[in-house]
């Protein structure tokens, strides 16, 4: 695994549901560390070719590690924080057509 947590062994007290798969999370994580924490590393499929995607700068800039959460599409999992029962889910392919751009 090529991203860990400083303190290896952090209170796991929350949960995220990635996909219908419970991931847990430390308080202060954002949906991109907890799901790179759990060894998930495919965020999103490309628009035109399908090829993976992953988180790149988590810092907002990239844009590779935009997810479908809570129902809400394209949202920046590295600037989202987790927070407990969230749902999310990889986005695949374009946004659906109508769709309001991101704020």
């Amino acid at each position: 695994m090529r991203f860990r947590r400083i303190d290896p062994a952090p209170s796991l007290a929350h949960q995220i549901h990635f996909e219908g798969t419970p991931i847990p999370f430390a308080e202060g994580d954002t949906v991109a560390g907890a799901l790179l924490a759990a060894g998930i590393g495919t965020f999103r499929t490309t628009p035109v070719t399908g090829a993976p995607r992953a988180p790149y700068c988590l810092m907002g800039s990239c844009f590779d590690c935009l997810m479908r959460i809570d129902g809400a599409e394209n949202r920046r999992a590295c600037m989202t924080p987790a927070s407990n029962g969230m749902r999310v889910e990889r986005a695949r392919g374009p946004r659906p057509a109508g769709e309001e751009r991101m704020p």
